[in-house]
């Protein structure tokens, strides 16, 4: 039994020392052109270039080393695991929960409420207000974004590749009608998630008989097709220049944030003058908005609709063949969806006070969908937690100015940022397959096994 425990060991070694070595050599042709070798124009302004041979050498080392432990340690433990489980009868049978994992979102929000204060305690008034608008709005816009889309991708299965033109419709609507018309905040808001709505419908109409790639091919091209349109309408959006001066929002219509209005609300409530008491209060007003979504999209999935949309996700021919409406399930995925991107959107444009083409860019469809894939396709906890890993890793990495020590004072670290997802994507592919807290649990089951009676199942009854 030692010889064969042995030569298993080795086994496994040899297997993660090759595996290591060929992952060394592929992570080496791929980086050299990309970290190896930097192009640069010098004092002449001549095009010249130079090498990075460190820094290349450390994704190397990085690559060959992680491939050769996830190999013979990591995996190997997995498979024990899964092997002990299944003899034990516990493989379907879900662990109990430690009490942090029970309480682990009553945690959140309450940290989430307090946040801001405890941001103005720590760091005072100027350094509050960073942390509150870049580590806190941003994160929880695209939460809000991410959220909606997991409508559409998570819960009804409909790859959507252009869910960016959504949020520009939300923004663009704000921005148009607030700028021409004074409407205020308050009443712009619902009219521009209704606004994305229809736009939603308009692009589910052409997508009924579309699945898969060439699914995603149309909502990509339909994306592509609001941006065009947004920098070519120069005499509605001004094009590339944007929309400047944008109002903000109100405090419910009472009190004004602008420093010359009369009812403004720092003079009102005798404050000094700062632009934290705003950003504060866009960051409550983020916050409720993606608790309204999360509240929808709970009580949604409860609902014959949400059924249906899960129906609609692991088989359409079968969903058909239930007598489930299928042109009503899609176009209300994608009504819903765009739905609270158009808040999000509206929500964007008072928060920047300024919108272009430029902020919604396909990459920004890329962004959303990867934190959708990363923390689990209709898992509300797992995209909030990929969404802050993601959007908070990329404000991390602006602060790392200690890198430049070690590579130079060239090296800009967020430029790495989709090396970073990509990289953050295969990890957790390998290792969780369905997301962070990915499930794919239909909303009604049986809690505990019952016992039926003959007569129910006789003909017409079961």
């Amino acid at each position: 039994m030692a010889t064969a425990s042995a030569a298993g060991n080795q086994a496994v070694m040899g297997k993660a020392l090759r595996e290591g070595i060929f992952a060394g050599v592929v992570a080496f042709l791929m980086f050299l052109l990309f970290v190896g070798i930097e192009t640069y124009q010098d004092i002449n302004n001549a095009l010249v270039w130079r090498t990075r041979w460190g820094l290349l050498a450390i994704f190397v080392i990085v690559a060959a080393v992680g491939r050769f432990v996830t190999v013979a340690f990591i995996k190997p433990h997995i498979d024990q695991r899964k092997l002990n489980k299944a003899k034990d009868g516990l493989l379907d049978v879900s662990e109990k929960k430690g009490f942090l994992r029970r309480h682990f979102l009553k945690f959140a929000l309450v940290l989430l409420l307090v946040y801001p204060f405890l941001s103005l305690l720590i760091v005072g008034k100027q350094g509050s207000l960073k942390y509150v608008d870049n580590f806190g709005i941003q994160i929880l816009i695209y939460v809000m974004l991410a959220w909606g889309l997991n409508i559409v991708v998570g819960l009804a299965g409909l790859l959507d590749l252009g869910y960016v033109a959504f949020y520009a419709v939300g923004a663009y609507s704000y921005a148009l009608l607030s700028s021409h018309f004074g409407f205020s905040f308050w009443i712009l808001l619902p009219l521009s998630g209704i606004f994305a709505a229809l736009w939603g419908i308009m692009l589910g109409f052409p997508v009924l008989r579309l699945r898969g790639d060439y699914l995603a091919i149309v909502t990509l091209a339909f994306g592509e097709i609001i941006r065009l349109v947004l920098i070519n309408w120069t005499d509605v959006t001004k094009g590339t220049f944007g929309i400047a001066g944008i109002p903000k929002a109100t405090f419910f219509g009472i009190w004004s944030f602008d420093t010359g209005a009369p009812n403004n609300f720092v003079k009102a409530w005798g404050l000094s003058a700062s632009s934290v008491y705003y950003k504060i209060f866009l960051f409550y007003i983020i916050l409720a908005l993606c608790m309204l979504t999360a509240y929808v999209t709970i009580r949604l999935r409860r609902m014959p609709i949400g059924r249906a949309w899960e129906a609609l996700r692991e088989d359409e021919i079968a969903c058909r063949s239930l007598g489930i409406d299928t042109v009503t399930t899609k176009l209300t995925a994608f009504a819903t969806g765009a739905m609270f991107g158009g808040f999000a959107g509206a929500f964007f444009a008072s928060r920047q006070g300024f919108v272009s083409p430029e902020s919604f860019v396909f990459l920004e469809s890329a962004v959303i969908l990867a934190i959708v894939v990363l923390g689990g396709m209709g898992s509300l906890t797992g995209i909030a937690i990929a969404a802050a890993v993601m959007v908070g890793g990329t404000e991390i990495l602006r602060e790392m100015s200690f890198l430049k020590v070690v590579f130079g004072p060239d090296f800009t670290p967020e430029l790495y940022r989709m090396l970073l997802f990509g990289l953050a994507m295969v990890i957790v592919m390998l290792f969780k397959p369905r997301g962070f807290v990915g499930t794919r649990e239909p909303t009604a089951f049986l809690k505990e096994r019952r016992s039926v009676s003959g007569s129910f199942t006789k003909e017409g009854h079961g």
